[in-house]
């Protein structure tokens, strides 16, 4: 399958599901042998659902991400996104579909250092060819202001706080309009007053249609989710 060619299958092409996990198995080989994160997940997203993974350290819940975000695929088992067979995917392929349908957001940011903070909201836009070159640098503001950070759109990352960094991580994160945003630990670095606030535009994108999937430690947040799914030993437990 060519790159140029991925598209969703028709495949439960009317369900609201956009995320579907079947039966997925993950097992990583070293020399002390075989680790099993992931043992027969099966797990359905619908659309617009604001959903909180939560575990604890080493609990499989990293790892379950990273299947639907395409980062890792599974020993065993299927992972569909957006009626997408994520899981049959070359690494080219993978990397295109991830840029145009999951918006991914990580703890520590991942801000590249040289480049500006629009830059960096520019950059999915311009690896994926989305929007016209002209087109992209104003809606790149757009987003900031979005995420009240654009004043700061020509400074490098290195001269905001914390809080500011995670605000351009989400405005990248949704550069493409993805129909899915996942958040790896978005608060885990940030203070109370700051999480609560980042807690809320995830609320509201998703009460605007997006998907959100949260990994958090952070229990009282996760009650504030749509719902929960909890990971225990490579398999969801509630």
């Amino acid at each position: 399958m060519a790159a140029s060619d991925i598209r969703p299958s028709t495949e439960n092409i009317f369900s609201r599901q956009i995320i579907e996990l079947r039966n997925v198995t993950k097992v990583y080989e070293s020399a002390a042998g075989n680790f099993m994160a992931l043992n027969n997940i099966n797990l359905t997203v619908d659309t617009g659902d604001f959903v909180a993974v939560v575990g604890k350290s080493g609990s499989g819940k990293s790892t379950l991400i990273n299947m639907i975000t395409g980062i890792d695929r599974p020993t065993a088992g299927e992972v569909w996104v957006n009626q997408a067979p994520v899981h049959t995917f070359s690494e080219n392929e993978t990397a295109i579909w991830r840029g145009r349908t999951v918006g991914v957001i990580f703890q520590f940011f991942q801000l590249l250092p040289t480049l500006s903070v629009i830059e960096n909201v520019m950059l999915p836009m311009d690896f994926c060819n989305c929007f016209l070159p002209d087109e992209r640098k104003d809606r790149a503001l757009h987003l900031l202001d979005l995420v009240a950070i654009a004043d700061h759109a020509d400074k490098l990352p290195s001269e905001l706080s914390g809080g500011q960094q995670q605000r351009v991580a989400i405005a990248r994160s949704l550069a493409n309009d993805p129909p899915i945003l996942v958040a790896d630990e978005p608060t885990g670095n940030l203070d109370s007053k700051t999480a609560d606030s980042i807690f809320s535009l995830f609320a509201d994108m998703a009460q605007k249609g997006k998907t959100i999937l949260m990994v958090t430690h952070d229990n009282d947040l996760a009650k504030r989710a749509g719902y929960s799914v909890v990971v225990a030993d490579g398999e969801i437990v509630d």
